[in-house]
């Protein structure tokens, strides 16, 4: 099942990480398909494989709604995953996006994050973006600054997200992708010749790919 395979992948890297560093750096996805992933995780045996106390959690992207709101990433872990496991509240940092100076949120949350990540997970949409990096956006030549304000194609379309040089850093990348609406994305992602610009999860290329049946349909070697 993909869901327990990523979250025990989760729990081995989140166990590797502390016992190497002391502590473990995550940013966590939202979307729709990590959900059965953070249950999974917040579940014995998963639950009790992972020293919490010394996990810090950090976020990919944000939309610009307040944390209880039903669009909000934040609220979507938290529900399925940090409020279940026993992971110190003052580690969990949340990316404020509901502020109106995304700006400065965005310089803010930046500085809160470690230089490098020990784990990345990432989702994928069917446009092929990965956090809230979208086809075509400017943000996916940003060189310099870590989280910046985007406007996505989508609803709602105010948002935070990390930027390249952010995935690049991360020790460990992990995607998730499900569904057959994924599918061309999913190859041209992992096997095609398109630059990030056009298919941007094509940044986390080198990551360990969750995918369905059905998402890795188009795949040559699938």
């Amino acid at each position: 099942m993909l869901a327990q395979s990523c979250a025990a992948w989760l729990a081995e890297a989140m166990t590797h990480a502390i016992t190497r560093r002391g502590i473990c750096a995550v940013a966590l996805a939202g979307g729709s398909s990590p959900g059965p992933v953070y249950q999974a995780l917040a579940l014995p045996p998963l639950w009790g494989a992972v020293d919490w106390m010394r996990v810090h959690a950090y976020f990919g992207d944000e939309r610009a709604v307040p944390p209880d709101d039903r669009e909000s990433n934040y609220r979507m872990v938290c529900d399925t995953l940090l409020c279940r496991v026993p992971i110190p509240h003052a580690q969990v940092h949340r990316m404020e996006a509901e502020r109106p100076d995304l700006d400065a949120a965005a310089a803010e949350y930046a500085a809160l994050l470690p230089a490098t990540l020990d784990i990345l997970l990432l989702g994928m949409g069917p446009d092929g973006h990965t956090a809230s990096l979208f086809p075509g956006s400017a943000a996916l030549a940003e060189l310099r600054r870590r989280v910046v304000p985007v406007i996505g194609p989508k609803p709602p379309p105010r948002r935070l997200t990390i930027t390249p040089p952010v995935i690049e850093a991360a020790r460990e990348i992990a995607v998730i992708a499900t569904g057959a609406g994924k599918a061309a994305m999913v190859a041209a992602a992992r096997e095609g010749g398109a630059e990030p610009g056009e298919v941007p999860a094509r940044l986390a290329r080198r990551g360990v790919w969750f995918l369905d049946p059905a998402a890795a349909s188009r795949l040559e070697r699938s």
